[in-house]
């Protein structure tokens, strides 16, 4: 027979992410932690990839927790709590690109090229990343989005559209405009890679 928890030793047993935000929304502040320590690195790395702008990552990241905290108690688990915190931080990255009027960052500011002296096919990759990176920071914050749900987070489109809060076809055009304008940018040779 399972031993009673004592009030605030929620962490340390192992426990599904509904039951986690049941916690949440009751204040516990221990859940909130642990929900924190596991969501936040798959949350910063959407945002950095959705803002391009790395000084409003952490902020929209604490704005998307604290919302989270606050709006706990309305979860319903009609969708997994991970689209739920998602729809959450690009809700919240989308008021930070208005309030900011962010530019398009310059390609010149992307993260530079390894040196001739590493082997080539660690170099070729660092190349092909820096440039794609600088090709998905010339998309739009929209596009940006889908783009970085469905690489770099393996989300579905239904899933991405209950993120986004559009349609399901209102996901499939953006991903084709932007991959369409990432060729175009990217030119012969990059267009073969998508």
């Amino acid at each position: 027979m399972p031993r009673p928890v004592p009030e605030g030793e929620t962490h340390r047993i192992a426990m599904d992410d509904v039951d986690l935000l049941g916690l949440v929304a009751m204040e516990d502040m221990h859940a909130f932690e642990a929900l924190y320590r596991a969501y936040a690195p798959r949350l910063r790395r959407f945002l950095r990839g959705v803002l391009r702008q790395h000084a409003l990552v952490d902020e929209v990241l604490d704005d998307t927790m604290l919302v989270a905290w606050r709006k706990a108690h309305t979860f319903d688990a009609s969708s997994q709590v991970s689209t739920w915190l998602f729809a959450i931080a690009y809700r919240q990255a989308m008021k930070a690109v208005r309030r900011s009027d962010m530019p398009l960052p310059d390609p010149r500011d992307e993260p530079r090229a390894p040196s001739d002296t590493e082997p080539d096919g660690t170099m070729q990759r660092h190349q092909l990343r820096a440039r794609l990176d600088a090709t998905i920071a010339q998309l739009t914050p929209e596009h940006r989005a889908v783009i970085e749900l469905t690489y770099f987070h393996g989300h579905g489109c239904k899933e991405i559209a209950e993120i986004v809060g559009c349609p399901v076809a209102t996901v499939k055009t953006r991903m084709f405009y932007a991959r369409r304008r990432m060729k175009t940018l990217l030119g012969d040779a990059g267009a073969e890679a998508l």
